[in-house]
């Protein structure tokens, strides 16, 4: 079976016929080719505006985590306090 490379397709109820070799150039066109510059600019900002809110919201999680554990190690009775350290404290 022998595969015909020019078939045409037709368009869904368009009646419009094409040539596949036509849409092989069409398809190699990259999506930076197709979109002009100020919207190519502007979805670059937004992709770093968008990464620069989450590394920020990742270093306020960070940052409150270490806030919450310091508050449980400060809230420990002395029993829990001797459990997690046990005789590792120095003698002085």
């Amino acid at each position: 079976m022998a595969k015909n490379k020019n078939k045409k397709k037709t368009g869904f109820g368009t009646g419009q016929t094409t040539n596949v070799s036509e849409l092989g150039k069409n398809e190699s066109l990259t999506l930076q080719d197709q979109l002009n510059g100020d919207v190519l600019a502007k979805l670059k900002l937004t992709k770093k505006n968008l990464v620069e809110e989450e590394q920020a919201k990742e270093a306020e999680l960070e940052a409150q985590r270490a806030f919450e554990r310091k508050q449980r190690e400060k809230n420990m009775s002395f029993e829990e306090l001797l459990e997690k350290y046990g005789d590792q404290g120095s003698k002085f």
